[in-house]
């Protein structure tokens, strides 16, 4: 996906979490975040937004080492949640529509360019985080619609981008081969799987189910996925 497409998206997903937010109270839980209320959903994104700003707009080359709360000024009162949420995430995608394509600065994850990197990443934590916001007020059913375009993306960054990181806690032993509706090259695939775009990507990233996956193959390479990639942070 183009660049311009991720930033589309951030402001698409942020606003959507916005209005989640403005529907919920507070102190309302996370069901998908056990340890959160809506409040600290926000409090989370809402420093995120203003960390990824931070790389982009001043164009850091080393890795900012502090704590999210030590980013934000200060908390934002309750009444000031939904403002200071929407003034992070406009922030951002204005900082990366005005960041040249040359950007320099610290990235965490294999792209074709830091702001490449930064609108994905930023657009796909916005998107799982909002999920989260909905699920705080709606049932499972009512989430508001993935384009599959972009939730196949988002399954993409999963794989290809964080998964491969040497700190996953995903392992085989021996080394088992998933597979994405076709066989991959190497040989037939230990576990295939299928299911639209939308629905694979919120399983894999810990939001939904998997019983709505249709699956062949060993059950076990599936049962090891599910355990050891458990993503509550997004």
């Amino acid at each position: 996906m183009e660049i311009a497409t991720h930033i589309d998206a951030l402001r698409t997903e942020g606003e959507r979490m916005a209005a989640a937010v403005a529907a919920a109270s507070p102190d309302d839980p996370v069901p998908s975040c056990p340890e959160w209320t809506v409040r600290d959903l926000v409090h989370h994104m809402g420093a995120v937004h203003r960390w990824a700003t931070g790389y982009v707009a001043e164009a850091r080359r080393e890795q900012w080492d502090v704590d999210l709360v030590d980013v934000v000024d200060a908390w934002p009162d309750d009444r000031e949640l939904v403002p200071w949420f929407r003034a992070g995430y406009t922030g951002l995608a204005d900082a990366l529509d005005s960041a040249p394509d040359d950007l320099d600065c610290w990235t965490f994850l294999p792209a074709p360019s830091p702001r490449a990197m930064w609108a994905r990443r930023q657009a796909h934590e916005t998107a799982i985080h909002r999920v989260d916001a909905e699920l705080a007020t709606r049932d499972d059913a009512s989430l508001s619609p993935f384009d599959p375009e972009f939730a196949a993306d988002g399954v993409d960054e999963l794989l290809s981008c964080f998964l491969p990181r040497p700190r996953t806690r995903l392992r085989s032993d021996p080394p088992t081969t998933p597979g994405r509706e076709a066989a991959v090259s190497d040989g037939d695939p230990a576990c295939q799987i299928r299911a639209a775009a939308a629905d694979l990507y919120l399983v894999l990233w810990s939001r939904r189910s998997p019983g709505v996956l249709e699956h062949s193959g060993r059950d076990t390479v599936l049962q090891l996925f599910l355990e050891k990639v458990d993503i509550r942070w997004a």
